[in-house]
């Protein structure tokens, strides 16, 4: 899943107002080959038709799906859900399944839900095997992956090649944090969501031209670099943020 060249792509809910047409239109324009198509609006999974649309507009475009964004929560979704979400990756091209993993922070769960959640994490990663897909938990704040600690213990405990990780910075964070958090948990990372946040503000990518180098020199091999959100959040910035994209990886 992880090639010897970057893949750069979007993040479809970086436009929830436009339609995939609009989204894959302006991503060809600008130069971009993969999405990861969100299921709370773009790509419903219980939506078959609408899967199938998605699938033959990415082979009028060009553009191939690197990811199935889910908003299955592990530790509150049904588990057995899952299996609707493999069905919709897998008719969007795609074997990777971005999913969200608790809705608070380690520190803030008892041992009795802690124990909880891996129980799951094991039975999801287990359907992941039997499905042949693989399973990111996202790398997100108000999530059980906030702290590195517990991303590496999840990561530790569930030990199956058909769990692993996506990663971001985290924005209130220190660049020093985000580093450490990258090389500990890269070699299970398949795909990054890159943007360019500051707290509560939001900066051009090319505003972290050097910052964004020095995260992919804690991955030993490139990974599918997907863009999410735009600082003004218009899709006409689109092609500005994938020409910053370029310059950090040196094309």
């Amino acid at each position: 899943m992880i090639s010897n060249k970057y893949r750069l792509g979007l993040v479809s809910v970086s436009f929830r107002n436009h339609s995939p047409e609009e989204i894959l239109q302006a991503m060809q324009a600008a130069g971009l080959s993969y999405i990861e198509w969100g299921s709370d609006v773009h790509a419903p999974c219980q939506d078959v038709n609408a899967i199938k649309e998605l699938a033959e507009l990415q082979k009028k475009y060009g553009i191939t799906c690197s990811s199935y964004g889910t908003y299955f929560s592990l530790g509150k979704t049904p588990t057995d859900t899952l299996r609707a979400y493999i069905a919709a990756a897998k008719l969007l091209g795609t074997d990777v399944l971005r999913v969200w993993c608790g809705e608070k922070s380690g520190e803030n769960m008892s041992k009795e839900e802690t124990e909880a959640l891996l129980m799951q994490c094991h039975e999801a990663a287990e359907i992941a095997r039997e499905n042949d897909v693989t399973l990111c938990m996202e790398c997100h704040q108000q999530t059980f992956t906030e702290r590195l600690q517990d991303a590496e213990l999840l990561l530790r405990e569930v030990g199956s090649p058909h769990f692993q990780m996506y990663w971001q910075p985290f924005q209130w964070k220190t660049e020093e944090d985000n580093l450490a958090y990258a090389q500990k948990v890269s070699e299970s990372v398949l795909h990054l969501h890159v943007f360019q946040w500051k707290g509560s503000e939001r900066f051009s990518l090319e505003n972290g031209i050097e910052e964004w180098r020095m995260y992919l020199q804690k991955f030993k091999t490139p990974r599918t670099l997907l863009l999410e959100f735009m600082p003004d959040d218009c899709i006409t910035s689109l092609a500005r943020e994938v020409a910053a994209l370029k310059k950090i990886i040196g094309e």
